[in-house]
């Protein structure tokens, strides 16, 4: 199961207001306000890799106030002990 990590750069002031609304997106399963660089770490996972990038593409990118993104794909899904 594809995973992702987005990093997020909000307009000034919007961080708790995008991350709200990332947090309704459907395949987040963890969003939080950060300090630092970016604004926003968003968790995605998804069935496949197409609807991975479609997530990513057409409901996280093209949110209002969001500025940029930085996806860091996990190549591979470490099993917990």
């Amino acid at each position: 199961m594809p995973i992702a990590f987005v990093l997020i750069n909000t307009e000034i002031g919007a961080e708790n207001e995008v991350m709200k609304t990332i947090k309704k997106v459907q395949g987040v399963e963890e969003a939080y306000a950060v300090y630092g660089v970016y604004d926003v770490v968003a968790k995605i996972k998804a069935d496949t890799m197409d609807k991975l990038k479609e997530i990513v593409t057409w409901h996280v990118r093209r949110l209002d106030k969001v500025r940029s993104t930085l996806t860091m794909i996990v190549v591979e899904e470490q099993q917990q002990k």
